[in-house]
């Protein structure tokens, strides 16, 4: 891999997850979404106008999830969904005045921890996979050019 695509692929990557993460807070307002209308009195405008904002947002989720596994390997985009559970947080403070506790914090970091084990462990695991078929590479690529010289001399 030449020294310029490397920075490049670097960059798509944080692009994805970034994405990757703006995709789960849309997820999540969804359900915001849900509740809001679950206290609305059923086919009411309002209770219409929330009903609606679930279906655009999950709408948008499933169209972006779906370019997201495209890119990233389903076991770590599926780990991430935990994350969900700090945007709900987040987003229950704003919309409903919910209290962020001691213990909703420490499950946060929790959370936010058993990702990113997940994601070196799995990062660690490609690096393994990747150097072995590079080995295996070699090993076909060696024979054929022992062959090649003994057809030369």
């Amino acid at each position: 891999m030449n020294q310029q695509t490397e920075p490049k692929q670097k960059k798509s990557s944080v692009i994805i997850w970034i994405i990757l993460h703006i995709l789960l807070a849309v997820y999540t307002l969804s359900g915001v979404c849900s509740k809001l209308a679950a206290q609305e009195a059923f086919l009411s405008f309002r209770f219409c106008a929330y009903y609606g904002g679930l279906l655009f947002l999950l709408g948008l989720y499933a169209l972006g999830w779906q370019q997201i596994i495209k890119r990233l390997p389903l076991t770590v985009a599926y780990a991430n969904k935990a994350v969900s559970v700090i945007w709900a947080c987040i987003y229950g403070v704003l919309f409903f005045g919910e209290k962020i506790t001691a213990g909703k914090i420490i499950g946060g970091a929790v959370t936010i921890a058993g990702v990113v084990l997940y994601a070196l462990s799995d990062r660690a695991s490609e690096a393994k996979t990747t150097s072995t078929v590079n080995e295996a590479d070699a090993d076909k690529i060696t024979p054929d050019v022992k062959s090649g010289e003994e057809e030369g001399e």
